[in-house]
């Protein structure tokens, strides 16, 4: 093998890992926690102009979910205990609208993976299953990873759900205080790859817990998760802490 073919293979495989943070958070004796907010509804997105419509695709927070669920398990050697923490309500009322038997999509996900499936109502169930969901003095949450809408100070899982452009379930930054610091791995890994959480949420989180969360400061784009890929950063955006 030419030792430029070793490089690209070798790149190649190293681009299916996930971040080098996360290998210290593979325990398989700690739990990896991954939460999926809710898709907004088309009828309340038909009121916008076309390029700022949200989830044309009800899939968004779901595929890019799996997609990570399937990189940790390949880096993990399918050892990593993976709770998936998903907000019922939203894939509820959007699998009315489309017709489509969304609950048991995403059912399917589990069964394929493997993984435990936890259907939520509100930020309280999160906050809950963190600090009690199980034996925090011998299972910690060693992984945390938010894929959905939010805003530099909440989680919002059914933006334009409801209400066009605005949430009635969410968690808000100053709900984090509540959080058991405790209940962390030592060397945990958090993101949230949703909108501007880097610019306040991320270092609430930091504060409260001592886990350093990764958020984007500026907008995230989803419009490519259908091919099963992470979202982006947008243009002008980066990731901060």
């Amino acid at each position: 093998m030419s030792f430029r073919l070793l490089f690209l293979t070798i790149i190649a495989i190293g681009a299916t890992l996930p971040p080098l943070q996360t290998r210290a958070a593979l325990n398989p004796n700690d739990e990896y926690i991954i939460v999926s907010g809710g898709p907004a509804l088309q009828y309340w997105e038909g009121y916008r102009r076309e390029a700022h419509r949200h989830d044309r695709w009800w899939g968004n927070f779901i595929r890019t979910a799996r997609f990570r669920i399937e990189q940790l398990q390949k880096a993990s050697n399918n050892t990593v205990n993976i709770t998936w923490m998903v907000y019922r309500p939203g894939y509820e009322s959007r699998a009315t609208e489309d017709g489509q038997p969304l609950i048991e999509n995403i059912e399917s996900v589990r069964d394929k993976y493997r993984v435990n499936l936890l259907w939520f109502n509100d930020g309280d169930e999160i906050i809950n299953y963190i600090n009690t969901g199980q034996n925090r003095n011998a299972v910690k949450v060693s992984g945390f990873e938010f894929f959905g809408h939010s805003n530099k100070f909440c989680f919002v899982f059914d933006y334009s759900n409801h209400i066009l452009g605005a949430s009635k379930s969410f968690l808000h930054q100053g709900d984090l205080k509540r959080l058991n610091r405790k209940a962390f791995a030592k060397g945990a890994y958090a993101k949230s790859w949703g909108c501007h959480s880097g610019e306040s949420f991320s270092q609430e989180f930091r504060r409260v817990t001592g886990v350093k969360m990764i958020g984007a400061i500026g907008k995230t784009d989803y419009s490519e998760s259908y091919k099963g890929t992470l979202p982006f950063v947008s243009n002008g955006g980066r990731w901060g802490s």
